[in-house]
C-alpha cells in the first residue's frame, strides 16, 4: 500500500514458501493482459518488473519455442532466464528494476538498469529475510540495514552477492579518442528518441525551453506521425511546461511549442505553493539534497497536473548535462582529462540526483518518465567522443554541449530556432524562476535558527547540513525516514552549480560560494548571484507576510493555485 502510488492500475501478489513477491502496476504496454507478477509457460519462474523493455519485440523474435501470455514488454524476462540464465540482462535495451524467482530450487536474482533511471532499494531484515522495494518506504520499517541497489548490477541469492553486468568502455574512466562526428551523434539520439515512443497510452514531453528537451520535443514532434503511438492517440504532440509567472522557462517553451506546433499546456504555481508542497516532495522523492529538492518541487506539482489530464508517460530530457559537460561549473574545467572524468563520475551518480527526481516526482502521481539521453547506445557514443571537442571554448564560438548543439543545427530542416539551440544552460530548479530559490531560502530562515546551525554537526554528524535551507529539509527528511540506513542513501560533499566536491577544486573563488544553483557559477552564468543574501532576504519579506502552512498529512496533496491549461484531446 505504501507504493500504491506508483502503480495505481492493478496490485499483484504472489506467494511460494517463504518467498513473497507484490506489485502495483502502471499500465503502460498492454493494458488489458499485461498484469503481474508475469510467468514462464510452466509458471515455474515468477517475474514482478517496474520499467520499460524496448527492444521487447526483437527479444521475442530471438525466442521462437516460448510461448508468451500477454504482450507486455516485461514478459520476455522469465523466458530470457530460462534460456541464458543471469547473462541476459545486459541484452535488455530499457529501463528497469526487476525481481525474478526461481521456483525450481528457491533462488532469485534482482536485476536494476544501467544507469539507475528506476529506483530500488534492497534491505535485509534480524531474521535473514531480504527485502527488495522500489522505494525507501516499502522496507525502511522491516530492516535492520538497507542501501540503494547499485545501477548496473545484479543481485543472486546462489553467490550471496553483487556483481555488475554493465560493463562499457567508458566506465573504466579512459580517455577516448574517437574524432566527433555530429551526423552519428544526431542518428544516435534520434534513435533513442523514436524506441522511447512505444506505447499503447496518452504520453507527452516535458518542455522547459532548454536545450534538452527541446530537442527532446523536437524529435518527438518530426518522428511521431506513422507510429502506433499517433494510430491510436492522434499525431499532435502534447507538450507540458511548469513555472513561476514569467519564469525564463515559461517564455522559451512557449517559443518552442509554437515552432513545433505542440499542443501545448502551461502549470503555474507560487513560491508559496511549492512551500506547500515540501513535505510530500521529501516524503515521495525520499532525499534531503538541496538541488533534488529544490527541482522536485515543480517537477511534482507539474506531474499531478499531467496525470489529470489523462496522460501517462513523458519523455524528458535528463542526463545530457552529465554526458556532455552541460553544468556551468564545466567552463572551469583545467583540460580535457579532468573534464571526461567529471562527466563519468556524473553519469555515474545520477540514480542519486536527477534519474531519482525523474522517477519519483512522476511517480508519485502514477506518472511515467522516459529519458532517451540515458539510452546505452546513445551514450556508448557520446562518451566515445574525444572529450576535446566537448571543451568549452568561448574564444571559438563553443558554449556548453556545442556537440550536441552542432549536431543539431540543421540549416536546410532546423530542429529548432537558432536562439534556442544555442540557449544558455539554466538548472531546472533555476530555469522555473529565479524568485522560487530565494524563497525557500527564506523560509528555511524563518524554521531554522541560528542556534541549530551551531549544533547541526552533532544532531546530523553524516552529511552535516551547511545552510539553514539544507537543515530544514533535513529535518523533514529524518521525520520520515528516521533510520542511520536512510541518512546513508543520500550524498553528501561541497557542490557549486550541481559539481562534485572534486570539481569545486577547479575554481578557488567556488569554496567560498557554495550553492548547488547554476547561479553560483560566478562569472559564467548571465544572471549570477550578486548579492544572494540580499535576494533571500528580499523575498523573506514577502514570504513572511504570507501564511505559512505544514501540512503534515501526506494523503493530503498541496495546493496549486495559477493553472492555465488546455485539456488533452485524444484523437482515436
Amino acid at each position: 500500500n505504501r507504493l500504491k502510488h506508483r502503480g495505481p492500475d492493478w496490485s499483484g501478489l504472489y506467494q511460494h514458501g517463504d518467498c513473497f513477491l507484490a506489485h502495483q502496476r502502471l499500465a503502460i504496454i498492454d493494458p488489458a493482459s499485461g498484469d503481474q507478477p508475469l510467468y514462464n509457460e510452466d509458471k515455474a519462474i515468477v517475474v514482478t518488473v517496474n520499467g520499460e523493455i524496448y527492444n521487447h519485440e526483437q527479444l521475442r523474435n530471438r525466442l521462437p519455442n516460448h510461448k508468451f501470455r500477454t504482450g507486455s514488454d516485461c514478459d520476455v524476462i522469465a523466458h530470457l532466464y530460462e534460456e541464458y540464465g543471469e547473462d541476459f540482462v545486459d541484452m535488455l535495451d530499457g529501463m528497469f528494476s526487476f525481481v525474478l524467482l526461481d521456483t525450481r530450487d528457491n533462488s532469485f536474482i534482482v536485476a536494476r538498469d544501467a544507469v539507475g533511471i528506476t529506483s530500488l532499494y534492497i534491505g535485509w531484515g534480524l531474521d535473514g529475510s531480504i527485502w527488495i522495494s522500489s522505494e525507501l518506504k516499502g522496507l525502511n520499517d522491516d530492516c535492520e540495514h538497507f542501501q540503494c541497489f547499485p545501477p548496473g548490477h545484479l543481485y543472486s541469492s546462489n553467490n550471496g552477492g553483487f556483481r555488475r553486468w554493465y560493463n562499457p568502455i567508458w566506465f573504466s574512466e579512459a580517455i577516448p579518442s574517437s574524432p566527433y562526428d555530429p551526423l552519428a551523434l544526431r542518428r544516435a539520439f534520434e534513435n533513442a528518441v523514436i524506441k522511447r515512443l512505444m506505447t499503447d497510452v496518452p504520453f507527452g514531453v516535458l518542455l522547459s525551453g532548454g536545450l534538452d528537451s527541446s530537442l527532446v520535443a523536437s524529435i518527438t514532434a518530426r518522428h511521431l506521425a506513422g507510429t502506433k503511438a499517433a494510430k491510436q492517440w492522434g499525431s499532435q504532440l502534447h507538450s507540458f511546461c511548469v513555472g513561476l509567472e514569467g519564469s525564463p522557462d515559461l517564455k522559451a517553451a512557449r517559443e518552442v511549442a509554437d515552432y513545433l506546433g505542440t499542443v501545448h499546456h502551461e502549470f503555474h504555481f507560487t513560491v508559496q505553493d511549492g512551500i506547500d508542497a515540501i513535505e510530500d516532495v521529501i516524503y515521495h522523492i525520499e532525499t534531503y539534497d538541496v538541488t533534488t529538492i529544490r527541482a522536485s518541487t515543480p517537477m511534482f506539482l507539474m506531474s499531478r497536473k499531467i496525470k489529470a489530464l489523462g496522460v501517462k508517460m513523458v519523455i524528458s530530457g535528463e542526463g545530457s548535462d552529465e554526458i556532455f559537460g552541460g553544468y556551468l561549473y564545466f567552463h572551469k574545467a583545467p583540460n580535457k582529462e579532468e573534464f571526461h572524468r567529471e562527466t563519468c563520475h556524473k553519469i555515474k551518480a545520477l540514480h542519486q540526483y536527477d534519474c531519482l527526481r525523474a522517477n519519483k516526482s512522476t511517480s508519485a502521481w502514477g506518472l511515467e518518465a522516459r529519458v532517451p539521453f540515458l539510452d546505452k547506445d546513445f551514450i556508448n557514443v557520446a562518451m566515445a567522443i574525444d572529450p576535446q571537442w566537448k571543451m568549452i571554448r568561448p574564444e571559438e564560438g563553443r558554449i556548453e554541449k556545442w556537440v550536441l548543439r552542432k549536431a543539431f543545427d540543421d540549416e536546410d530542416h532546423p530542429y529548432l530556432p537558432k536562439h534556442i539551440l544555442y540557449r544558455q544552460k539554466e538548472q531546472f530548479s533555476d530555469g522555473v524562476g529565479y524568485s522560487w530559490i530565494d524563497g525557500l531560502k527564506a523560509h528555511a530562515a524563518l524554521h531554522v535558527t541560528d542556534k541549530m546551525m551551531q549544533n547541526a554537526e552533532f544532531i546530523f554528524p553524516h552529511n552535516t547540513p551547511n545552510t539553514k535551507e539544507a537543515y530544514y529539509y533535513r529535518m523533514i527528511f529524518e521525520r520520515f525516514f528516521p533510520q542511520n540506513s536512510a541518512s546513508l542513501t543520500v550524498p553528501g560533499g561541497a557542490s557549486v552549480a550541481c559539481s562534485t566536491a572534486k570539481a569545486v577544486e577547479w575554481d578557488a573563488s567556488w569554496s567560498n560560494n557554495l550553492d548547488p544553483s547554476g547561479r553560483a557559477a560566478l562569472g559564467v552564468h548571465l544572471s549570477a548571484y550578486a548579492d544572494t543574501g540580499g535576494s533571500a532576504a528580499a523575498q523573506a519579506a514577502k514570504v513572511s507576510s504570507s501564511k505559512m502552512i505544514n501540512n503534515n498529512n501526506n494523503n493530503v496533496p498541496p495546493r496549486m493555485m495559477e493553472v492555465s491549461a488546455k485539456e488533452v484531446a485524444i484523437h482515436g
